[in-house]
């Protein structure tokens, strides 16, 4: 397995509110780690805040952010950065990685918007994700994230997500939902997109489902079991890389833990099918 300096391993599950007292009660022996966005956490008090921080005492954790607006025309929010800084460092969290698109233009929009795939943008949210890591004092890691427009496009998605990686010198969060989804909207190979991807700045994956709202359209919900293809460029992704950490996403219709727990152990068993040949070459 791909690892690096970020205190994961195997594969994991975004934590939800919903499930967290089955998960104190009783971690799940089938998860290496998990994810939650900051922004709901950081000033979360009461039992909620003292139920995450017990597993955050003797569990690993990684931070995936929602509303910094890397590609956002208004300046950097560096209170929430020193904020966000102290919070990762109470909680011991290693990792956090954002989406490399905005949401904000004094006020959040509430949705993730596509950055202009052009060398000024490449500049642009290069330099601002360097501050980021300046302020943090660490690597972060930005992901690839689903897009339905790309207004002034000049570049391809790939060439512009390369390039934004080499000049901001950042790790990636590797979506593999959402090159599935791209793909289908965009009319262009997944295969050849994920094959072009650096796979020496994969820190660690996404896996999720979607909506199909018609056959060359499709939305990225996280609300939806993993499809097939999904599941195939993950393996494709395995073979080509060597596996890496992978964690599952479910943010709507979120279905009792177990049956999120079995899809998490679909990915835990991928890895190690992939693995053991890999093992028996080096044995």
């Amino acid at each position: 397995m791909v690892e690096k300096a970020t205190g994961i391993r195997g594969a994991g599950l975004g934590l939800r509110r919903s499930f967290i007292e089955s998960v104190v009660a009783d971690p799940p022996g089938s998860v290496d780690f998990y994810e939650v966005a900051p922004e709901n956490w950081m000033r979360m008090g009461g039992r909620n805040g003292r139920l995450f921080r017990s597993l955050t005492e003797r569990l690993p954790f990684v931070c995936h952010g929602l509303t910094l607006s890397l590609g956002g025309p208004t300046p950097l929010d560096e209170s929430f950065l020193t904020e966000l800084k102290a919070f990762l460092q109470l909680h011991g969290i290693s990792l956090y990685s954002e989406h490399l698109s905005y949401c904000s233009d004094q006020g959040h929009l509430y949705d993730l918007l596509p950055i202009p795939f052009t060398a000024e943008a490449v500049g642009y949210v290069a330099e601002r994700i360097r501050r980021v890591q300046d302020i943090l004092e660490r690597r972060i890691a930005i992901e690839n994230v689903s897009y339905y427009a790309a207004p002034g496009r000049e570049m391809d998605e790939l060439d512009f997500l390369n390039a934004v990686l080499a000049e901001a010198d950042c790790d990636l969060l590797l979506d593999i939902n959402n090159i599935y989804v791209n793909s289908v909207n965009h009319g262009y190979d997944p295969l050849t997109f994920l094959l072009g991807l650096p796979p020496e700045r994969i820190v660690y994956a996404h896996m999720a489902g979607h909506y199909v709202q018609a056959p060359d359209f499709l939305v990225d919900t996280h609300g939806a079991p993993i499809i097939d293809p999904v599941w195939k460029l993950l393996d494709t992704a395995y073979e080509a890389f060597g596996t890496f950490p992978t964690l599952l996403e479910r943010d709507f219709n979120i279905p009792p833990l177990a049956e999120l727990l079995d899809e998490v152990a679909a990915i835990r068993s991928l890895q190690q099918r992939v693995a053991e040949p890999a093992l028996r070459r080096h044995g």
